[in-house]
C-alpha cells in the first residue's frame, strides 16, 4: 500500500494501550491514603478508567460514601496523578498488533500522531516507557492547549503537528469522547472493539469499526481516500 499524505491520529488509552490496571490502581490508592478498602476493580471498571482520574475518583466514593463530593474529588485528583505517575508502567501492554499496523502505516506514508485527555506529560512518559514514542510525530494531551477532547481544537493540532491536513485525516479511538471529537473536527471515525464496549461501540455510529489492529492500513486507507469524502470549512 502506497499512500502520500495521510494522517491518522490515535487516542492513548484504550486505543493504544490497555492502562486500565494502572489507573485503577492509582484511584485505589487515593482511597487507601484514607484508609479505605479498594472500591474499583481492574475487569469490571475498565470503561470508567479509560474515561479519566476523576471519573473514577467519582465511582470510588459513591461506592464507598454513596456520593461523590467534586471537592474531594478535587482534592484527591493530585494524590491519584502521583500515585498513577509511581506505577504509570506496571500493568500496561499495547494491544495486539499495535507495533505491526504502525510500521505499515509508517512505510505507506502516512503521518502518526496521539491526542488524548492524559495529562501531555504523563503521556510522553508512559509511550517512552513502552518503547513507542518514535512513531508519532505529534502528542497533544491535557494541558498542551487550554481545551481537552471533545473540543476539536486538540484533534486538528495533532493533525497539524503530525504535518497532515484534516481532508485528509482519520481519528482512532474507543470511546464516545472520541466520537464526538472526530465529528466536531469534521473528521472520519474508526472505534476499536477489543475495549471494554466491545461491539456495542456501534451505537456511536463512528465511519468504521477495528477488531485487530491487522486491519488498521486497509481500512484507514479505504476511509480517507474512498469516494464520498467530503472537507469540511478550513480543511
Amino acid at each position: 500500500m502506497k499512500v502520500t499524505g495521510n494522517t491518522a491520529i490515535f487516542d492513548l488509552d484504550g486505543t493504544l494501550a490497555d492502562t486500565s490496571a494502572d489507573l485503577i490502581a492509582a484511584a485505589n490508592a487515593c482511597f487507601a491514603d484514607e484508609g479505605a478498602s479498594p472500591p474499583l476493580c481492574p475487569e469490571a471498571d475498565a470503561a470508567t478508567a479509560f474515561r479519566g482520574g476523576r471519573a473514577m475518583l467519582r465511582l470510588g466514593f459513591e461506592r464507598l460514601e454513596g456520593r461523590a463530593d467534586p471537592v474531594r474529588v478535587e482534592a484527591a485528583f493530585p494524590r491519584f496523578l502521583a500515585h498513577y505517575e509511581a506505577g504509570i508502567d506496571r500493568h500496561t501492554r499495547l494491544y495486539d498488533g499495535v507495533e505491526e499496523a504502525l510500521a505499515l502505516l509508517s512505510r505507506g506514508g502516512w503521518r502518526l500522531g496521539i491526542c488524548t485527555n492524559k495529562p501531555e506529560r504523563l503521556a510522553e512518559m508512559l509511550m517512552r516507557r513502552l518503547g513507542m514514542r518514535a512513531p508519532f510525530a505529534t502528542l497533544i494531551g491535557a494541558g498542551t492547549l487550554p481545551t481537552r477532547k471533545p473540543d476539536p481544537a486538540p484533534l486538528l493540532a495533532a493533525i497539524e503537528g503530525a504535518g497532515g491536513v484534516r481532508r485528509r485525516a482519520v481519528l482512532i479511538g474507543d470511546t464516545e469522547t472520541d466520537r464526538a471529537t472526530a465529528r466536531n473536527a469534521g473528521v472520519p471515525c474508526v472505534l476499536v472493539t477489543f475495549g471494554p464496549a466491545g461491539r456495542a461501540a456501534a451505537a456511536l455510529e463512528p465511519e468504521a469499526l477495528l477488531d485487530h489492529y491487522d486491519a488498521l492500513p486497509g481500512l484507514l486507507a479505504g476511509l480517507v481516500e474512498g469516494p464520498g469524502r467530503r472537507a469540511g470549512p478550513g480543511a
